[in-house]
């Protein structure tokens, strides 16, 4: 069932927000050479015990998920690009992270990712293959936000997505992507990251949805780690991944997820 909110109700899905991305800008803060992913997930945890939010992972057991996730937060490195299940693992220079985390707070939930290099980017063509490829999920990001207007169609926002990706020369795996957002982490409509203009479910105010492109460098094909959760790319390349929690309002869309500019 696809919900509509009223502007009452996009107003109270706004702490939600705010809080997801306070915890997204303090992880990468905590993120060093050496920095174990399971310290990371402590730290999300920590915030989300002394805000009273409730975590949308720790129990979370879809049918493709091979045990509920046990951890609060994503962390998908290097060739992993989702689902990256938190293990005993200490970053390294040059590591390529992706954080992808959602939580609910007062009963509205939230989500959102970000992409970035631990420590020192690879030298030379390496470093700028990472460089390429995270501003390039940032841009589609981009672009799908602006494409949410009333008035269009899901397909319009993939369309936006799938064009900054071909144009930067990545292909796109249509398996996972956007989808709704509200009570629950996970809603329809499901916003693929490839589509055609002006075909889909209308974008109507009221729609709350994320906007999630990923890319891989060198492929479209992924495949489940034996952990049971994270995706890897099938060739070995690196991935990427950007996301916003939206409200599509009359004015345009508003992006409730929104992360205070880096210094």
């Amino acid at each position: 069932m696809i919900e509509l909110r009223t502007p009452r109700e996009i107003d109270q899905m706004r702490p939600a927000g705010r809080f997801v991305a306070d915890v997204l800008t303090t992880v990468r803060a905590a993120t060093k050479v050496g920095t174990n992913l399971l310290e990371l997930d402590e730290v999300a945890h920590k915030m989300i015990r002394d805000r009273g939010a409730e975590s949308c992972y720790i129990d979370y057991h879809p049918s493709f998920g091979a045990s509920p996730f046990g951890k609060v937060i994503c962390t998908s490195v290097n060739d992993a690009v989702l689902h990256g299940l938190p293990h005993d693992y200490a970053l390294r220079d040059g590591d390529l992270l992706s954080i992808d985390f959602a939580a609910s707070v007062d009963g509205w939930v939230a989500d959102s990712a970000l992409s970035f290099v631990v420590g020192t980017p690879r030298a030379g063509a390496l470093g700028e293959a990472d460089a390429k490829l995270i501003q390039t999920t940032e841009r589609a990001l981009e672009a799908g936000i602006a494409a949410a207007q009333p008035g269009k169609k899901v397909g319009d926002i993939s369309a936006a997505i799938a064009d900054v990706a071909h144009a930067a020369g990545y292909s796109v795996n249509t398996d996972f992507g956007g989808h709704g957002v509200g009570r629950t982490m996970h809603g329809e409509p499901h916003i693929p990251n490839d589509g055609r203009r002006k075909r889909g479910f209308p974008l109507k105010p009221g729609l709350v949805i994320a906007i999630e492109p990923w890319f891989l460098e060198s492929t479209d094909e992924i495949y489940t780690d034996p952990d049971g959760w994270t995706l890897r790319s099938a060739d070995g390349s690196r991935g990427a991944h950007s996301e916003h929690t939206v409200a599509i309002t009359p004015d345009g869309p508003v992006v409730l997820t929104a992360r205070e500019p880096r210094d």
